[in-house]
């Protein structure tokens, strides 16, 4: 009996771990091209999926997802897919989601988890570490950019790149995240603790 229950649990896990690749990639596929970093609905996606079935599995969701992408299939921003959308100037916003999704999981795990206890507290919760998740996937994102354009086309200023990567969606952002944390927080009560 045990084992059956193990199993079918693992299977759930499985099933959502499927799905929510599925959404942060159809998330990533609404787009709008407004320079070297387009807009996009990816960050909404992955911030409501690890407020839904927690920084564990939401983890391995985005990882599932970036593993797809490498391999070919289109699942990236503008329909694209492989390597070279990993390794281009914006690839560090990709690898930056695996990063931001483990420290996600780790707050969530060690420091917020004693302090979820009401909706408020939840949602405050969602708030915070969502902020936290933004500033690390600039920040890595920010670098990687640099690095590989740097590499390219030659040296670029850290204002520049943050005109172009980091200024313009800061609000939309912002916004994204609010809504992440609405749907993390009604959708995250039906789906079973992992």
């Amino acid at each position: 009996m045990a084992d059956k229950e193990k199993k079918t649990i693992t299977t759930y896990n499985m099933v959502l771990i499927a799905v929510s690749a599925a959404l942060i990639t159809i998330c990533s596929w609404i787009t709008i091209p407004i320079g070297p970093v387009p807009f996009t609905l990816q960050t909404l996606g992955i911030l409501a999926v690890l407020m839904t079935i927690g920084g564990k599995r939401g983890t391995i969701a985005i990882l599932v997802y970036l593993l797809l992408g490498l391999v070919g299939v289109p699942v990236f921003a503008g329909f694209k897919g492989g390597a070279a959308s990993l390794l281009g100037p914006t690839g560090g916003f990709l690898v930056g989601f695996i990063l931001s999704g483990a420290l996600y999981f780790i707050l969530e795990k060690f420091v917020f988890k004693r302090l979820m206890t009401t909706t408020p507290r939840r949602m405050l919760f969602g708030i915070v570490n969502s902020l936290i998740f933004e500033v690390v996937l600039y920040t890595v994102g920010v670098i990687w950019f640099m690095t590989v354009y740097a590499a390219k086309t030659g040296p670029i200023g850290l204002g520049a790149v943050m005109e172009m990567c980091v200024i313009p969606f800061i609000i939309p952002d912002i916004v994204k995240l609010i809504v992440a944390v609405l749907i993390g927080e009604r959708a995250g009560r039906v789906v079973k603790p992992d």
